[in-house]
């Protein structure tokens, strides 16, 4: 779905018009090497991507450092109301590698409705242990090629395992001519904000330049 570019600029406008000191904000972060993103531009993007058969009443809220994302969602012919903290704890972003692993904490699910599923059975007998989430993702019966590893409180997403995102030469050349002089440190919130932290490496202008020139 192409996003209505004219609507998001109003969009924009009425929100910096509502939040003057939403700029300000914007610029402290950015003198300190972070991009702030009010988490309304996510809200948005939800509201205009939505509908279909996938999530329902996505929720995204910040809980810091955690990002906390909440759906009404179909598991297995069971409609569940599904609400997880999410922590970027690691960030390996280079030539080669687009890989995040993000802690998982206070999962929680919620039956909606009445449904005579095996799933319905297990949420109501409470036999399913929410204190460790990752091997819940285990128990996925399709997995997303990203996906590459669950453990009880974390999950690894390699975005390289996608053939369409390692084949595509443009994001090849971005991450070639981009990482070795800016990356992405850290990403957290704060307040209502995504903030995404960056780190700048002078030395590694002779490798942009080199990648740059292929």
């Amino acid at each position: 779905m192409q996003l209505p570019i004219g609507a998001a600029l109003s969009s924009a406008g009425r929100f910096m018009i509502s939040k003057p000191l939403t700029a300000f904000t914007l610029a402290r972060h950015a003198m300190a090497m972070r991009i702030a993103v009010p988490l309304d531009v996510f809200r948005w993007l939800v509201g205009q991507l939505g509908g279909g058969k996938g999530p329902q009443d996505v929720a995204i809220a910040a809980r810091p450092p955690a990002l906390c994302v909440g759906a009404t969602m179909n598991v297995m012919k069971t409609t569940v109301r599904a609400e997880v903290a999410l922590t970027f704890n690691r960030l390996e972003f280079g030539p080669d590698s687009l890989r995040v692993t993000i802690g998982l904490s206070d999962l929680n699910l919620e039956l909606v409705g009445d449904a005579d599923t095996p799933v319905a059975g297990l949420l109501k007998s409470g036999a399913l242990d929410l204190s460790k989430p990752g091997n819940l993702v285990n128990m996925m019966p399709k997995r997303p090629p990203a996906l590459v590893s669950a453990t009880e409180d974390s999950i690894v997403l390699d975005f390289f395992e996608v053939p369409a995102l390692a084949a595509n030469p443009t994001i090849n050349k971005v991450l070639r001519t981009v990482t070795p002089v800016a990356n992405i440190d850290s990403i957290a919130t704060d307040d209502d904000m995504l903030l995404i932290g960056f780190r700048v490496t002078p030395t590694g202008i002779p490798a942009a330049i080199a990648a740059a020139r292929l």
